[in-house]
């Protein structure tokens, strides 16, 4: 009989298509989120436990919720959560799967198309001169606006936000003015990323290398048909101790280990 649970670590959007494959096979499942809008995404989010937690909080909460399994679900960028999730399961030998998303796959435009830049960071990014006088859309998620404070009088930035209140509080602590901002929730076509790069008169896009699923892909195709250059900050770096880009690997990794208690 199961007694442990998996821990399933989302916030995305790939991490909700797992809950629900995991739930329909009658996995034991907790989910955790950071965001209140993260939790809407899944089919009961009722179930879902929203927050951040400290190292010290994930041992408690594994301990409180007999978990037996990690599937580390979350942003690709969110990165200290990860290496909280692989620290802890490493201390308390509990088996630990990332699921990571494709990166971007190119369809029907060719690299030679557009002018994409790729940078291995935002602090690569921000030290070089790439945004200087020019009228950028930022589509990086409202946690990094922060860092791109000092550009205020050095660039014309505008940014795309999810519409919930701590999006907006946050770009507006990183001086962005209601006209230079746009809350729109993902996905987005082709049609208004065109539609709104035109409106603002973009000369330059920045993007985070989310795959296809995070709309990289739209964003490429767009650049290249507008002629806009694109910079796209590569993901970090991280070594995991077991990795699937596929999420038929998840519910047989899931029932193998769970059985094991």
């Amino acid at each position: 009989m199961q007694k442990g649970k998996v821990w399933l670590i989302g916030g995305t959007s790939d991490s909700a298509t797992i809950a629900k494959i995991l739930l329909e096979s009658k996995i034991p499942l907790v989910i955790t989120v950071t965001t209140a809008t993260a939790q809407a995404l899944y089919v009961d989010p009722a179930k879902v436990v929203v927050g951040c937690m400290s190292l010290i909080e994930m041992r408690c909460f594994c301990q409180h919720h007999q978990i037996q399994v990690v599937v580390d679900a979350s942003h690709p960028f969110a990165t200290t959560v990860s290496q909280q999730a692989i620290a802890l399961t490493t201390e308390l030998n509990i088996p630990y799967l990332r699921y990571e998303r494709h990166h971007y796959q190119p369809v029907s435009v060719k690299p030679q198309d557009s002018e994409v830049i790729e940078v291995a960071s935002f602090e690569h990014l921000l030290v070089g001169d790439y945004l200087t006088a020019q009228r950028v859309l930022l589509t990086v998620g409202c946690n990094a606006l922060p860092k791109f404070q000092s550009w205020q009088h050095r660039a014309t930035l505008f940014a795309r936000i999810l519409p919930n209140i701590k999006s907006l509080e946050m770009a507006i602590a990183a001086g962005f003015t209601g006209d230079r901002l746009i809350a729109l929730r993902p996905p987005i076509s082709a049609a208004m990323e065109t539609a709104l790069w035109q409106q603002w008169d973009i000369s330059l896009v920045v993007t985070k290398a989310s795959g296809n699923v995070g709309g990289e892909d739209t964003k490429r195709q767009v650049a290249a048909s507008l002629g806009i250059p694109l910079i796209v900050i590569l993901r970090p770096q991280m070594i995991y101790p077991r990795k699937t880009f596929e999420i038929a690997d998840i519910l047989p990794f899931c029932k193998q280990e769970t059985l094991k208690g």
